[in-house]
């Protein structure tokens, strides 16, 4: 693995100093050091400036096309009120039309006024508030101009884009995308289906670009770090570092932890240690489990979760569909494109089993998960989010689960005529193990 230079610790070179003398202005001599400063980092491998490596990923600001996004709860809307959402930089108008959600471009053609600034006076339709114009909630189609009269001739002749929608979990899907909609059910999480299942739940909207919310949830660093002070882990050691490479299966990408490290040297600086006295003892042999990452042992995994036979606790799939698994619960975390500087975190916890296993869990649920997990815990990834600010970025060692997602969707670009999913084994890019000894040039950057 190559060397870091810190920017700024080597003297500039008689030519660099001659780009910053003796300039006209505090703001030109301003531009001018951070050119050459700019200039001196790529020279000295600072890290990488730009996301060129991966251009549709980089290219994806706003989001990936040709997916389904889960926008709101079906039970937000009440067949009066139109609800408004922005995905992928798309203004859509969501509205009950009986047991049905419809969702449709939330622009009226004739002045431009946002549809869901008015109401459904009708069921099945939309009126935009300015002019009366009335769509077809389904079809998109004006059916009648409340200002032009019964026999308006504009009527038929004008229509609004439409968007399909599923309703699963309570939540309404939005597909985005060019293409006809794949089955919905193709891109959720597999043990939905078939299994009873309890759920918890929270939508947010946040700051930071989607992109680095599914890297900060997939990331295999911060946890360890980050959320050490998260009231969730008062009473629940973590590993200081872990051997971990990454594994293809199927569309799924996972974090497999090859060793896990509770206490470090570092020489120079000093030890450090996740655990303290009151926290649950982290197991005394060389187990290492890859259902949370606490150490849980294989008769306290819930059947569900464990006949899944997951290689890693944590994997990701396109869009941006996090799954974390524990012992008796899954975590997933859908990153829902808004635009450029924002989006919408859905947050579900499931539990798996009958009756007894819904009581217990709800009552967790509500009690403590709800406020410790999905509130504290998550609002420090929350936090991050909206602060990280990159490329440029200096890579290490544990950031492959980063390079291995950005890798996954430059194969799987909809954009260039790719497929929605990975089409085989042969091409995951699960190169990397990372290793105590050193680090692949993919860990790099």
């Amino acid at each position: 693995m190559s060397t870091e230079t810190p920017v700024g610790t080597t003297a500039a070179t008689a030519s660099e100093q001659d780009t910053i003398v003796a300039p006209v202005s505090a703001s030109e001599a301003t531009s001018a050091e951070e050119a050459a400063a700019l200039a001196k980092a790529k020279r000295k491998g600072a890290g990488r400036q730009d996301w060129s490596t991966w251009p549709n990923y980089d290219a994806a600001v706003t989001g990936l096309r040709d997916y389904w996004y889960p926008v709101a709860w079906a039970s937000q809307l009440d067949g009066k009120n139109p609800l408004h959402v922005m995905v992928c930089n798309e203004n859509v108008v969501l509205v009950r039309d009986g047991q049905a959600i419809r969702a449709l471009h939330d622009r009226c053609p004739h002045r431009g006024v946002p549809l869901s600034e008015g109401k459904q006076h009708w069921d099945g339709t939309i009126t935009c508030p300015y002019h009366g114009w009335t769509f077809d909630a389904k079809t998109g189609v004006l059916n009648a101009v409340i200002t032009d009269g019964p026999d308006s001739p504009i009527c038929g002749k004008v229509r609004v884009v439409t968007y399909p929608v599923e309703v699963r979990m309570g939540l309404v899907w939005v597909f985005i995308g060019d293409r006809d909609p794949h089955p919905i059910d193709e891109q959720l999480p597999e043990e939905w289906q078939g299994n009873e299942l309890t759920l918890g739940s929270r939508i947010d909207m946040r700051g930071g670009n989607w992109r680095y919310a599914v890297e900060n949830g997939f990331d295999e660093g911060h946890a360890k770090f980050l959320h050490r002070t998260a009231i969730w882990r008062t009473f629940k050691a973590m590993p200081t570092w872990n051997e971990t490479h990454i594994e293809r299966r199927g569309r799924w990408i996972y974090r497999v932890q090859d060793k896990q490290y509770w206490d470090a040297h570092f020489p120079g600086v000093g030890d450090w240690s996740n655990y303290t006295w009151w926290k649950k003892k982290p197991p005394t042999d060389d187990a290492v489990s890859n259902i949370g990452n606490t150490g849980a042992k294989p008769e306290d995994v819930n059947p569900v979760i464990a006949a899944q036979q997951y290689p890693g606790f944590a994997s990701l799939s396109l869009p941006g569909v996090l799954r974390i698994a524990y012992p008796t619960f899954i975590h997933y975390e859908f990153y829902v494109p808004v635009d450029a500087d924002n989006h919408r975190y859905v947050g579900i916890m499931v539990a798996f089993g009958g009756t007894k296993e819904r009581l217990r869990f709800m009552a967790k649920y509500g009690l403590a998960i709800r406020w410790l997990f999905h509130g504290q815990f998550s609002g420090q990834d929350k936090w991050m989010v909206d602060v990280t600010d990159a490329p440029p970025e200096r890579l290490y060692r544990p950031d492959i689960s980063l390079t291995t997602w950005r890798a996954l969707v430059e194969g799987c670009s909809t954009e260039t005529g790719g497929s929605r999913w990975p089409q085989s084994e042969a091409n995951a890019p699960t190169r990397g193990i990372r290793r105590a000894a050193g680090a692949t040039p993919e860990t790099t950057g």
